[in-house]
């Protein structure tokens, strides 16, 4: 009976440290995009983040899409080590998983002719979405709930405004009190290579008022200042020294893509004009940067706090692996990585969070 008893205790101080470890009450989310496997990634990059994600004894996984990179044009098929590799570990060591598709993923066209066509394994290997009511999304979307948060997933390909079946999830889990994310694989701003969708894909995501909206595609880290809506393609801007929000004053937007794949120069630093963003995106910025890393979500009724984890490696000039992206260019001599001089390990980029008012 004495021993029974020694065990019940430990057991429950074991539960309350691991409870304060992530935060009273709190879920903890892993985000990632752009992983590393196939031959066209970072391999050393890929497989020191996702070693330090499962330590970080994460509840769920969100991928952000293009998990595989496969090296030749127009692949006929997928190979099971692709596969087999992601199953042990981005799927197997998560009790919960989501999946967005990147472009990387579906079949090759004309457009994308190094795409993998992984997708309909990959699929497999995620938990799926909650079954709701009508409308219906298109296939590869929908929503689960995690913890306190309403996850939403995006189909890019093509895209499609979610609201007339998004909107109304929204709408249901803000009335329970749960915070907002929404993931897609293309960002609706970015710095990185400047597309205008501010009269389309930012309007209708901000219009819907997610706390939070995450993406993956471009091969960096960005992380925006809230925003409200747009109007007529401006919006107003919400910063934070800080880092710290409250929720309801807007929408932050991060692109995070530095998961294994090779990082490709921000257009402003490769000095194109066409790519590079205007004033008014740069002024929205917070903050960015070349790096692998993730992001854990530490999510609680009252707080979702975010950590921006910096996985750097040992670069060994006699292997084959380069984190960049043509990097015999010479634009690279004046191009750093963020993880350049710094030591091998993990450590704390930055951090953000949002609290209700």
């Amino acid at each position: 009976m004495k021993w029974f008893a020694i065990k019940i205790i430990f057991l429950l101080s074991l539960a309350i440290f691991v409870n304060y470890s992530i935060g009273e009450g709190a879920t903890r989310i892993v985000v990632v995009g752009d992983t590393g496997t196939g031959e066209r990634a970072y391999a050393p990059g890929f497989m020191a983040v996702q070693k330090s994600m499962r330590e970080k004894n994460a509840d769920a996984l969100l991928h952000l899409g293009d998990f595989v990179y496969q090296p030749g044009f127009f692949p006929q098929s997928c190979p099971d080590r692709y596969i087999k590799e992601i199953k042990e570990t981005l799927s197997d060591p998560y009790p919960v998983k989501l999946f967005v598709a990147g472009d990387n993923d579906l079949p090759p066209k004309k457009w994308k002719p190094k795409a993998s066509g992984c997708w309909d394994k990959i699929d497999l290997l995620d938990s799926g979405f909650d079954i709701s009511g009508l409308p219906s999304p298109r296939t590869m979307e929908g929503t689960r709930v995690i913890g306190n948060a309403l996850i939403g997933v995006i189909n890019n390909y093509p895209w499609q405004d979610p609201t007339p079946w998004l909107a109304p999830r929204i709408k249901e889990a803000r009335e329970k009190g749960m915070w907002i994310i929404l993931a897609v694989h293309e960002p609706a701003i970015t710095t990185t290579w400047y597309l205008d969708k501010r009269n389309t894909v930012l309007k209708q995501l901000n219009a819907l008022k997610p706390d939070l909206v995450l993406a993956g595609n471009q091969h960096s880290y960005e992380r925006f200042h809230q925003m409200s809506p747009t109007e007529e393609g401006t919006f107003k801007v919400i910063k934070s020294e800080s880092g710290k929000y409250q929720s309801g004053d807007g929408t932050m937007h991060i692109v995070s893509g530095g998961g294994g794949a090779i990082f490709k120069p921000f257009a402003d630093q490769q000095n194109i004009d066409k790519y590079t963003a205007p004033k008014d995106v740069f002024d929205a910025l917070a903050n960015r940067a070349l790096m692998n890393h993730f992001i854990t979500l530490d999510v609680s009724k009252e707080k979702l706090e975010g950590i921006v984890w910096l996985v750097c490696v040992q670069d060994d000039p006699d292997d084959e692996w380069n984190p960049r992206w043509k990097a015999g260019k010479k634009f690279w001599y004046s191009i750093p990585l963020e993880c350049d001089g710094k030591p091998e390990g993990v450590s704390v980029y930055e951090t953000f969070d949002f609290s209700r008012q």
